[in-house]
């Protein structure tokens, strides 16, 4: 049986980054493990991959605010990280965002979204209409409102993930590809992962369950409150002899939906998003309709654009929307449940699950029997932000 020091289960976003949080805090390379039968195959390959604290926020979310913006404040460093150790695309762009508005009441739910978020400390500014269409000329003249947000930012996760996979491999990080079905423990520790072929993992220090919804299929490993909430994304294709219909991020609301367009670094365009809680696992005709129509109300030319393909993710949402950060036992970390921010909280969600596997990892903490709360704290102090609320006790 192949053991290593640290072993994570699960290769989307919040996997590969926490392994990459691990390479960068000192650990060799050789004595780190990611187990996923097929990397970046769920949530992270249908994200939109906006890094947008200040757009992204919801009403009765605020907890979620400060976790946002650190976040946010972590991802240009994690970036150059990934561009040190690869030379593959990662697909960021640091263009401002626009938000619009497509009629007169959604110019008023515009406004009242901007009192919001300035009133919590975030950065927003009102621009006029003729603006908004000066810096992105393939808007449509007939939306009633616009803002700009300077600091909300997008990366391409397929792109990214893909990166960072080449990232690990550069440091000798190896990729076990087989289905984690179990933890196997001994006195509270666990020791080892089992894997369906039969081929168990060794543990000699910790384990990071990061594996979004199939974290509750590992035997042996915590009940996770967290439930698959789908959404739709469409993604097309500028054709060569025409230009891109828009060159930054666009987010809208039309008749109250909202809608975002992403333009990416290689041609195509991603137009989502759905969200939505029932039993179909493949893209919603309706969700396609309407996320085809209000982009296109928005930014007309899209429908000179290619047809690429429609596709349906589900995201591990949490009963309150927030993360779920915490230990398990003497050694497993669990960072899950990222809900809607998976992508941009993935370079909070990785440094706070190392810092506390990296905790219980040393002898004088296991010996010393914490009380359940200081790996929390441990966490909060790396990332410079109070994670009590995603504490794995508060459901």
């Amino acid at each position: 049986m192949r053991t290593f020091q640290h072993v994570i289960i699960g290769a989307g976003i919040i996997g590969l980054t926490t392994a990459l949080e691990l390479v960068r805090e000192g650990v060799p390379g050789q004595s780190i493990a990611v187990v996923d039968p097929a990397p970046i195959s769920g949530a992270s390959w249908v994200a939109g991959g906006m890094l947008a604290p200040v757009a992204e926020v919801q009403y009765g979310q605020e907890a979620l605010y400060p976790l946002m913006m650190r976040s946010a404040e972590l991802w240009p460093d994690l970036i150059a990280f990934v561009r040190r150790l690869s030379d593959l695309p990662t697909g960021f762009r640091d263009e401002s965002t626009l938000v619009v508005a497509a009629d007169r009441a959604d110019a008023t739910h515009l406004s009242e979204l901007m009192e919001h978020q300035s009133h919590n400390g975030m950065t927003i500014r009102r621009i006029p209409l003729r603006r908004a269409r000066a810096i992105e000329p393939g808007l449509s003249p007939q939306l009633s409102g616009a803002v700009e947000i300077p600091g909300d930012h997008q990366v391409n996760p397929r792109l990214f993930c893909a990166a960072t996979m080449d990232a690990l491999a550069q440091c000798g990080v190896t990729m076990v590809r087989a289905q984690a079905t179990g933890l196997i423990t001994d006195a509270g520790t666990c020791t080892a992962v089992k894997l369906r072929d039969g081929n168990d993992v060794g543990v000699e220090k910790s384990v990071y369950l990061c594996n979004g919804l199939g974290a509750n299929d590992v035997e042996g490993a915590p009940r996770l409150p967290v439930r698959p909430v789908r959404g739709d994304l469409v993604r097309l294709a500028v054709p060569h002899s025409l230009p891109t219909p828009v060159d930054r991020v666009i987010r809208g609301f039309v008749e109250d939906r909202p809608i975002y367009v992403i333009p990416r670094t290689d041609a195509t365009i991603a137009v989502g998003a759905t969200s939505r809680e029932d039993d179909r696992v493949r893209p919603g005709v309706d969700g396609v309709h309407t996320l085809l129509r209000d982009a296109i109300r928005v930014v007309p030319g899209l429908e000179e654009c290619e047809f690429v393909e429609a596709l349906a993710g589900a995201r591990p949402g949490t009963p309150d929307d927030l993360p779920l950060l915490g230990t398990v036992g003497t050694n497993v970390v669990v960072s899950n449940g990222y809900f809607r921010h998976g992508i941009l909280l993935s370079a909070l969600g990785a440094r706070a699950g190392v810092a506390m596997g990296l905790h219980l990892a040393t002898p004088e903490a296991a010996a010393a029997e914490a009380p359940a709360d200081e790996p929390l704290d441990v966490a909060s102090r790396a990332v410079g932000v109070d994670l009590s609320a995603c504490a794995l006790g508060r459901l």
